[in-house]
């Protein structure tokens, strides 16, 4: 277990190579998973609109689809370490494949809205579902303090690069049934279909965890089964959360699968193209990831989430105001270099400012903020993507937003320094 005695960061490599087994099994998990949701979300509203669904039909199918991740996934990860934690990352998995497996088998709109509230699918491209609350505080139990925010940024690193291969993944394949015949809707469908294969595979290496992953009996007994398995933390996690799912609300105006709709819509780009550029997007995201740590480790958790935010949301306000093509992707391309490193910096300052029997349910609630956050602006901005007078707006709303989370968050956090940041004897709260 974790304690605030850690022994100093021995830097990013020792990090990684401090992993044990059940530490790589989970890294593998999270690498198939961020795979299959960028292979998904490259395609996932141009195979909708094939299928012939309006936009607001669209947009509610997005959006049910992040409301319905939110309602399971907060039943699932408050009573993970209850039921068991590899029980909750198997069920998750199957609700990925049977998702897929719906859409691809459907185009009835009543049914589509149906799997994509029951099932996991990822519209963002970011994580939903279960799965990262349960790792995360897995990864916690044998990660020493100092090394958490090195550990949480390779494990975002692998999630990025498995998120960019998949988007390359999903547009060459595409792009390839097109270009020898198939019809859209058929060569979108083929990706579908291999989501669920995912799924299905997730399912199968999640079974494999030993034991070890599973909560200690104390922590089952007291915390999870009373107000959402938070105690003492209750109250940093909940402002937390709330200010949290305004930054996902604020991205959940343009989405991965959003933006590629946009790009489509407005330049004419096709599949093969798309892949191409949210892969180098999310390699860029990746190494933005992991410089997260070495920053943090300067200037402090808070400090590199807000400070870094903010000019990758300028810049995504940029992206619809640049003339031409070319101009547009080198402006999202820079923007996706800064726009992750709060990521592993948010995980790593939740784990480190709760009580060590909360971090599951803290990492859940949290997660489930931001999915509850990201759920409400798809159904408006996949309405205003499609309309050729409004398509620029989602970029203006997200950036904007986002700039406003940023400068909360400061305000309100910029005194919770975690307990690896605070000189010795120093209270929590304390500047």
């Amino acid at each position: 277990m974790a304690t605030s005695h850690a022994p100093e960061d021995a830097g990013l490599a020792a990090s990684l190579r401090g992993l044990d087994a059940n530490g790589r099994l989970l890294f593998a998990m999270r690498i198939l998973r961020m795979f299959g949701y960028g292979f998904l979300a490259v395609v996932l509203v141009l195979y909708l609109a094939a299928l012939g669904l309006d936009p607001l039909t669209i947009g509610i199918v997005l959006t049910l689809t992040l409301v319905g991740d939110t309602l399971i996934s907060l039943w699932l990860t408050t009573n993970a370490d209850r039921i068991g934690r590899r029980r909750v990352l198997v069920a998750g998995a199957l609700l990925m494949a049977g998702a897929g497996l719906v859409f691809a088998a459907t185009s009835w709109p009543p049914l589509l809205i149906v799997a994509a509230t029951i099932g996991v699918i990822s519209p963002t491209g970011n994580e939903v579902g279960p799965f990262l609350a349960v790792e995360q505080a897995g990864l916690s139990q044998t990660t020493p303090d100092a090394r958490r925010t090195a550990t949480f940024a390779w494990y975002n690193l692998a999630g990025y690069v498995a998120t960019a291969t998949g988007a390359l993944g999903a547009g060459i394949v595409s792009q390839v049934l097109i270009d020898g015949g198939r019809a859209r809707v058929a060569a979108y469908r083929a990706i579908v279909i291999g989501y669920a294969l995912i799924g299905l595979a997730m399912a199968a290496g999640f079974s494999r965890l030993p034991a070890a992953i599973e909560a200690p009996a104390r922590v089952a007994d007291d915390g999870i089964r009373r107000r959402l398995g938070l105690g003492r933390s209750r109250s940093i996690v909940l402002r937390l959360s709330a200010l949290f799912s305004i930054d996902a609300f604020a991205g959940g105006f343009i989405p991965l699968s959003l933006m590629a709709y946009w790009f489509h819509l407005q330049y004419g780009v096709e599949p093969g193209l798309l892949g191409t550029i949210f892969f180098f997007a999310n390699l860029l995201s990746a190494v933005s990831s992991l410089s997260a740590a070495r920053i943090a480790r300067s200037i402090g958790l808070i400090n590199t989430m807000v400070f870094t935010h903010i000019p990758s949301n300028v810049l995504l306000i940029l992206v619809p105001l640049m003339p031409t093509l070319p101009l547009a992707i080198a402006v999202l391309l820079l923007r996706f270099s800064l726009s992750q490193m709060d990521v592993p910096t948010r995980q790593s300052y939740v784990m480190s400012v709760v009580d060590p029997d909360e971090r599951s349910a803290a990492a859940g609630v949290t997660g489930i903020a931001r999915t509850t956050g990201a759920a409400i602006s798809p159904s408006i901005s996949s309405v205003l993507v499609s309309s050729a007078a409004f398509a620029s707006v989602p970029f203006y709303l997200a950036g904007g937003l986002k700039i406003a989370y940023d400068l909360l968050l400061y305000r309100a956090f910029r005194t919770e320094r975690p307990r690896a940041e605070r000189p010795h004897g120093e209270l929590p709260g304390h500047p």
